[in-house]
C-alpha cells in the first residue's frame, strides 16, 4: 500500500527587525565619566541663576518689588562708590576665610574651626600692638606675621588628634571655636578691656597698626586678599604639590599607594589654611575694627564654608564667590533698613543658594540617557 505524499513545509519568512513604539522607550540614570570645564560652569551658571530667581520670588512675595531689587543689587551696589567701598571691604576677610576653607577641604580635612583661627589670629595681632613690639615702621608687618603664627598654631591640635588618633576634625576644631570665643572674652572683659571707656574691647590701634587705605577710600585689605589668592591659585594648579594635592583629594589610599607624600601635603595645607584664617582676623581687626572686639568674627566661619563649596575649591573662583556673598550681605543690610526685610531672609538665601549649588552637583556627575525596551 503506497504512503501517502507528505505536503511540502511551508517557506518560512525572514523575521523584521521589531519597531519599538515611542511610548516603550525608557531613559536611564548613569555616571558621567568626565564633564568638559565649560559646560560644568554652565551648569553652576544655572543652579546660581535659579538660586536667585526663587529668592528674587520670596523678597517681591515680602513686598519688595523687582525695581528695587534690581537697583538695590546692581545700580546702588555697584555703580555707587560708597557702596562699592563697603562691598569689597567686606570681601577682603571673606576672600581669606574662603581660601582657608578651599585650602584644607582640598586636602579633605574638613576644617570647621575658621572662626577659632580668625580670633586668634587677631589676638596674636593685638598682642603685638598692646606691647609696641618692633619698630612703628616694621609693626603692621609684624602684627600680619603674628596673624598668621596664631592662626596656624590653633590649628595644630585637630591636625594632629585627625592625623595620630583618628579624631574626627569636623568635632575637634568646631569646639575649639567656642574655647577660642571664651579665651577672647576673658581678654576683652579684663586685662585687655579699653581703660579710656572700660568698654569690653582692646584699646585702640595706633594710625601705623591700621590697614591702610589705597585711593579715595578704598582698603588695601582687598588688594592683599586677591594677591594672596592669586599664590593660593599658583599652588594648587600650577605647582608640582597641587598636582599632588589632587590625587590625595581622588583617593588618599591610592595616592599614598603610588609614592604621593599624602601626610606631608595634607599638613602644609592645614597649617596654610589655618594661618589665612588667621591673617582674615588680622584684616578685621586692622581694617574694619581699628581694635579687638569680642565679637568680629560673628558670620565668618559659615561664610567661608559657604565660598569654599560654591567655588568648588578653586582659588580664584573663591575671590569671585566672596566678592558676590560680601553684595550680598551689603545689600541685605540695606533691605533691612529700608525694606524692613529681615536678616533670616538674607540666611534664607545663602540657604537657597547652596541647595541650589548642591543640586547642580547632580548633573554634572550624571547624564539621563535614552535607551529602547525591547
Amino acid at each position: 500500500m503506497a504512503s501517502a505524499p507528505i505536503p511540502p513545509a511551508p517557506e518560512t519568512a525572514t523575521p523584521r527587525p521589531r519597531r519599538v513604539p515611542l511610548l516603550a522607550r525608557r531613559y536611564a540614570l548613569e555616571v558621567r565619566q568626565q564633564l568638559a570645564w565649560p559646560w560644568q560652569a554652565l551648569i553652576l551658571a544655572l543652579a546660581v541663576l535659579a538660586g536667585a530667581l526663587v529668592s528674587g520670588a520670596i523678597l517681591v512675595a515680602a513686598g519688595v518689588s523687582p525695581e528695587d531689587l534690581l537697583d538695590e543689587f546692581i545700580v546702588q551696589t555697584f555703580f555707587d562708590a560708597q557702596n562699592l567701598r563697603a562691598v569689597l571691604f567686606q570681601a577682603a576677610p571673606m576672600v581669606m576665610v574662603g581660601l582657608a576653607a578651599a585650602l584644607a577641604f582640598r586636602a579633605r580635612f574638613w576644617n570647621l574651626g575658621l572662626e577659632g583661627q580668625m580670633i586668634f589670629g587677631a589676638i596674636g595681632a593685638t598682642f603685638v600692638s598692646i606691647h609696641a613690639i618692633g619698630p612703628q615702621a616694621a609693626r603692621l608687618w609684624l602684627m600680619a606675621g603674628a596673624a598668621l603664627l596664631c592662626g596656624l598654631l590653633w590649628v595644630v591640635l585637630p591636625a594632629v588628634l585627625k592625623m595620630r588618633l583618628a579624631i574626627n576634625e569636623i568635632i575637634s576644631s568646631l569646639m575649639l571655636n567656642y574655647v577660642a570665643a571664651n579665651f577672647l572674652l576673658h581678654l576683652v572683659y579684663g586685662a585687655w578691656k579699653d581703660p579710656r571707656d572700660s568698654f569690653p574691647y582692646s584699646p585702640k590701634f595706633a594710625p601705623f597698626e591700621r590697614l591702610p587705605d589705597i585711593a579715595d577710600g578704598f582698603s588695601s585689605a582687598i588688594v592683599l586678599a586677591l594677591l594672596v589668592a592669586v599664590a593660593a591659585w599658583w599652588f594648587v594648579d600650577k605647582s608640582r604639590a597641587g598636582l599632588y594635592l589632587r590625587f590625595v583629594h581622588a583617593s588618599a589610599r591610592v595616592a599614598d599607594a603610588v609614592g604621593v607624600p599624602v601626610k606631608k601635603l595634607v599638613w602644609a595645607s592645614v597649617l596654610a589654611s589655618g594661618a589665612l584664617a588667621g591673617l582674615a582676623g588680622f584684616m578685621v581687626a586692622a581694617g574694619q575694627e581699628g581694635r579687638l572686639t569680642q565679637a568680629f568674627y560673628a558670620g565668618y566661619g559659615f561664610s567661608g564654608i559657604l565660598i569654599a563649596f560654591l567655588a568648588r575649591n578653586n582659588p580664584l573662583a573663591a575671590s569671585v564667590v566672596a566678592i558676590l556673598v560680601a553684595t550680598l550681605f551689603v545689600a541685605g543690610r540695606s533691605l533691612q533698613v529700608f525694606y524692613q526685610i529681615p536678616f533670616s531672609m538674607v540666611q534664607l538665601i545663602q540657604a537657597i543658594l547652596v541647595v541650589c549649588v548642591a543640586s547642580s552637583d547632580f548633573f554634572i556627575r550624571h547624564r539621563i540617557r535614552r535607551v529602547a525596551a525591547y
